[in-house]
């Protein structure tokens, strides 16, 4: 072959790479877009940013990805159509059969399980799992994932004293390179354990220990969920900010009820870190 002919057929194979990856990026604009989402889910996305964190994380439609918690569903509803033609989402959510697992949580479980059921066009093939340490570790098959994806969990897992066990857990179900995407409430950085447990705010440091702690290798950070109005302060913790209001919700006096709403949806949702890591094979 011709010096010029091998130039033209890398030229060619960039241009069908570039091709594959705008067409990645349209399908997940599409299914953040998609008009069959909660309403009131949608309505958050100026402070989430799925689109932004979900590229920052490297998803791609062809990849096996599990989610801890999905809770409400509010990222299946993403996640579980971009994902349906190409690749696996696993919800990997509360156990329904863990005796530590309360009462709220189980209905919580059982109506997204429900949800799944009764709309079979966008969730006929999401995998349901669940997590619960020590009972239900197993996420996906051991060593199956190309990412796991947790959203403002770990402030729980630590509430549990079971976060150790939640990072072994993720890191065992992802293949060596895979993907742990994490966004969590931001604690001030002098935060200690009791004021996480209580807040709901976690510190960067802890959260890259308990990592590293079970494997992981920190790959990048990013501020795509910074909110600097956010002043870590609240009589209720991270739950004084929207959408939860508890703080505001707890008054008697509904003209004070709701100027205290104001005020706190006027700083927005909390101030969030959002990380990548990388679970290292043998050459990294």
């Amino acid at each position: 072959m011709k010096p010029f002919s091998i130039s033209i057929v890398f030229i060619i194979i960039a241009l069908l790479v570039q091709a594959d990856l705008l067409a990645s990026d349209d399908a997940l604009t599409a299914a953040v877009a998609d008009s069959r989402r909660n309403v009131t889910f949608a309505q958050r996305d100026v402070a989430r940013h799925p689109q932004a964190v979900l590229e920052f994380f490297g998803i791609r439609p062809n990849m096996s990805v599990a989610e801890i918690w999905p809770s409400s569903g509010w990222w299946s509803e993403i996640l579980a159509p971009y994902l349906k033609e190409e690749g696996k989402y696993y919800a990997a959510g509360y156990s329904l059969s863990a005796r530590r697992t309360p009462k709220w949580r189980k209905n919580m479980a059982t109506k997204l399980n429900n949800t799944f059921s009764n709309d079979p066009q966008r969730f006929d093939k999401v995998i349901v799992s669940s997590l619960s340490i020590p009972e239900d570790t197993e996420i996906a098959p051991p060593g199956s994932l190309d990412m796991v994806l947790t959203f403002r969990n770990v402030h729980n897992w630590i509430k549990g004293d079971y976060a150790a066990g939640v990072f072994a857990a993720m890191f065992t179900a992802l293949k060596p390179g895979g993907v742990l995407g994490l966004v969590e409430h931001r604690a001030r950085h002098d935060a200690d354990i009791e004021l996480m447990k209580l807040s709901g705010y976690v510190s960067e440091a802890y959260v890259i220990s308990a990592a590293q702690d079970a494997g992981f290798k920190l790959l990048e950070k990013s501020e795509i969920n910074a909110n600097p109005s956010d002043t870590k302060d609240h009589p209720t913790g991270v739950w004084s900010l929207p959408p939860s209001l508890r703080y505001c919700r707890n008054m008697t006096d509904e003209a004070e009820a709701v100027r205290c709403s104001q005020h706190y949806r006027s700083i927005g949702e909390s101030d969030r870190m959002t990380l990548r890591f990388l679970k290292p094979d043998s050459t990294n």
